[in-house]
């Protein structure tokens, strides 16, 4: 029966074009406008945060992490981008280009917070999302 049901839905994938899957292809101009980007993040990974260590997972919709910046990157399609990350309201944040997920270790023990912010080529702000966790106190002397 298990064979059954994995064939079906291979069958299903037949019908679809790589296009449909995969989305534009990044190398030929959009026939239509894009709809907007957007962030998701996710909470801390929950067993590397036991340990004093912070995992966020993040991901973009409708825009591609790249490392490419000025205004002539606007004109790229689909679009691309960036993240900024600022931690605990300070005064400085850094860029990502990675798509890798964000690493931080080393934070004290307590309450903490992490801005993610999608940014265009030109570090303008397109979506932003905070997220909220504690670091244990048993964490913070590892």
């Amino acid at each position: 029966m298990a064979a059954s049901a994995t064939c079906a839905w291979a069958e299903k994938l037949n019908d679809l074009g790589a296009a449909d899957v995969l989305g534009a292809a990044a190398v030929a101009p959009l026939d239509n406008p894009q709809p907007p980007a957007e962030l998701i993040v996710d909470a801390p990974l929950a067993g590397p945060l036991r340990k004093g260590a912070v995992f966020i997972q993040y991901r973009a919709e409708n825009l591609r992490i790249e490392p490419v910046f000025g205004p002539e990157a606007l004109k790229v399609t689909p679009r691309i981008g960036h993240i900024h990350v600022i931690v605990d309201s300070n005064p400085w944040h850094w860029a990502d280009t990675s798509g890798e997920p964000i690493i931080l270790v080393g934070l004290p023990a307590g309450p903490h917070k992490v801005k993610i912010i999608l940014a265009d080529p030109t570090h303008k702000p397109i979506d932003s999302k905070t997220i909220h966790f504690i670091v244990p106190a048993q964490a913070a002397h590892h």
